[in-house]
């Protein structure tokens, strides 16, 4: 079993979660990448015990590899999934962050996380994702253009709300006059869009969802549309730029610049243990069933 590692940074909470692990995995003859920025980090810190020929490094995964392990919260995942792209490559997240909706493994259970996924005891969860295109074509936008969680437009260097001129398949829908707009997919409706006022949507479900920030229209409400639907986008505003988001990948379009979002070609591959669900997730990440009536 080939298996690659990663995390954005190296933090005190999670070095004994990647000490175990790594023993975890040692001990079953699995084949370990770690990425190689990680593993700079790890080894600046000198206190994670390893040596060499424990493991090898990485700067992009192929798909000769069985499963992806981030390390982290869900931010991580989102950059995780970067490596994944359509490789179809199984993940998984150990939670080492704070809430974990995508990174739902805790770290106490890391041993029985990882037996199980060698048993094949899981299920898989496909997750769609979110591309985008602009006109013209910028070139932050080429290989890295899609996301999991959303993609977002707001204003930039101002305080002043901007205008989000929204077609759908080729028909007007209205303008938003907001600090921005999100669309966001399924996965990311428990994310941002939530914190807007979104609706929370099923991962199985075939939507996603656009939900304005701070819209200035009082009637203007998040909106569910079918995940086929394409979306296109036109900012205008008293500045010349505004800022679009793939998932917190943060870059700067001139307002000359339309945007088009559409469902990607392809899903992630998500490993959940067996006795959770989301459902369970709701539950405990927001507290679902604290009523002291349940």
């Amino acid at each position: 079993m080939k298996v690659a590692l990663f995390g954005q940074f190296y933090h005190k909470n999670s070095e004994s979660s990647i000490q175990t692990l790594l023993d975890i995995l040692k001990s079953k003859f699995i084949d370990i990448y770690v990425e190689n920025n990680f593993f700079t980090n790890i080894d600046d810190e000198k206190s994670i015990n390893f040596k060499a020929g424990d493991f090898k490094t990485f700067d992009n995964l192929d798909a000769s590899f069985d499963l992806l392990i981030s390390i982290g919260g869900d931010g991580t995942m989102l950059r995780a999934i970067t490596y994944v792209h359509d490789l179809e490559i199984p993940i998984v997240g150990i939670n080492t962050g704070r809430l974990g909706f995508l990174a739902t493994i805790p770290q106490h259970k890391i041993e029985n996380a990882i037996d199980d996924i060698i048993s094949k005891n899981y299920h898989i969860s496909e997750r769609s994702l979110l591309v985008i295109e602009t006109n013209p074509r910028n070139e932050n936008f080429t290989t890295m253009n899609f996301a999991l969680n959303e993609i977002a437009v707001s204003r930039k260097n101002t305080t002043s709300m901007i205008t989000v001129e929204t077609k759908l398949d080729g028909e007007y829908l209205t303008s938003y006059w907001a600090d921005g707009l999100i669309v966001a997919t399924p996965t990311g409706s428990t994310g941002y869009s939530l914190s807007c006022g979104g609706p929370v949507i099923m991962p199985e479900a075939s939507n996603f969802v656009i939900t304005p920030i701070a819209p200035h229209n009082l009637n203007a409400r998040p909106l569910v549309i079918p995940d086929y639907t394409e979306i296109k986008l036109k900012v205008s505003g008293r500045e010349t730029n505004f800022l679009v988001s793939l998932d917190s990948r943060i870059t700067t379009l001139d307002n000359t610049t339309s945007i088009t979002i559409r469902k990607a070609p392809f899903r992630i591959k998500m490993i959940e243990p067996k006795d959770e669900s989301f459902l369970d997730t709701l539950r405990k990440k927001l507290l679902w069933g604290e009523d002291k009536r349940n």
